[in-house]
């Protein structure tokens, strides 16, 4: 279909295509879009082109090879870049959508540049986070967990992190950081197929028999609870410690001091100014939500943003074993949790 981003009745048609997993999505017509999309592509082709790159150093390598992988997966904007911080900090390599940079590449015709992924004797543990949209519907369509498995990825060394985040605070964070590259109708629409999307790739995990655990971003209002929490779901007790999540870099640097997060190369049109708060811990960030309309508000409800959103919650609680009273304390009504 032709997506028309000003009306509500053609974005919640893609909404239905999407919650249905309809195969036209694969094989649609993507126009060029400026600097983002230089082809006339189908999401099919892309994705095929990036796990071809993949599979080259994918191939011929036993599985016991691979490190155990903890991949976060969500929409945009959901708190993923101070999850990847976090992870760096505990001394862990983690990567920054290296898949997305590579669909991005292919999105333009540049020659893909495959992830090298270490030997798990070197790195037994990575962790490695993709977002899901913004800018084309490429990208907020594609799945990144698809790319590893059926480049070869061993389904037994990864773990799905399913990323999420309320849904007019995050509809909010992309209006306001990023309208300097989208308009606010296309932000809309991009938003409702990525956040659909993303909850797509859990299903996906599920029938691929990868290991799944929901992590909203509302858990972070008690950020040492739900990180301990987190690692210990995850095998990685170990791993925890209160100052990776206390003690980062000093306020005006932009990236957490000793973290080995590992930053692809990508083009100046993705390096949006202020696009991530620095910190000096993990936290929550909370975000005004009053520009949001109620016509969009309407759209994310019409479109099933929501449930997709409670039903995280839900899977959140379950998998982060929370009491009803935390439960109450970090999502409250809006998420269906008596306060």
């Amino acid at each position: 279909m032709l997506l028309d981003v000003t009306s509500a009745d053609s974005i919640a048609e893609m909404a239905t295509l999407i919650r249905a997993e309809h195969p036209s999505l694969d094989t649609m017509p993507l126009a060029p879009v400026g600097a983002f999309q230089s082809r006339s592509v189908t999401l099919q082709t892309l994705m095929r082109e990036v796990t071809q790159c993949l599979a080259e150093s994918f191939r011929d390598r036993p599985a016991q090879d691979f490190p155990m992988l903890y991949f976060a997966c969500g929409k945009a904007r959901v708190g993923s870049t101070a999850l990847s911080n976090l992870f760096g900090m505990t001394g862990m390599p983690s990567y920054y959508q290296p898949l997305k940079a590579m669909l991005r590449d292919a999105m333009v015709g540049r020659p893909l540049t495959p992830w090298i992924i270490p030997s798990a004797a070197d790195e037994p543990n990575l962790f490695s986070k993709e977002t899901i949209g913004p800018y084309v519907i490429a990208e907020s369509l594609f799945n990144p967990l698809k790319l590893l498995i059926d480049a070869g990825y061993p389904p037994q060394r990864l773990h799905l992190i399913a990323l999420d985040r309320e849904p007019a605070s995050a509809l909010a964070s992309w209006l306001d950081k990023l309208i300097s590259r989208a308009s606010e109708a296309t932000l809309l629409a991009h938003y409702v197929i990525a956040a659909l999307s993303a909850a797509r790739v859990s299903d996906y995990a599920r029938r691929h028999r990868v290991p799944v655990t929901h992590y909203v971003y509302e858990v972070s209002k008690e950020p040492i609870a739900s990180v301990r929490v987190l690692f210990d779901r995850l095998g990685l007790s170990a791993s925890f410690a209160e100052d990776a999540v206390t003690c980062w870099q000093q306020p005006d640097q932009a990236h957490a001091t000793n973290a080995r997060v590992i930053f692809p190369s990508e083009a100046a049109i993705y390096k949006v100014p202020n696009l991530h708060t620095s910190d000096s811990a993990y936290r929550y960030q909370s975000r005004a939500t009053g520009a949001v309309t109620p016509a969009q508000l309407e759209l994310l409800e019409r479109c099933g943003v929501n449930d997709a959103y409670r039903a995280a919650v839900a899977a959140c609680i379950h998998d982060l074993d929370l009491s009803a009273a935390t439960s109450a304390r970090l999502f409250g009504e809006r998420a269906g949790v008596a306060a």
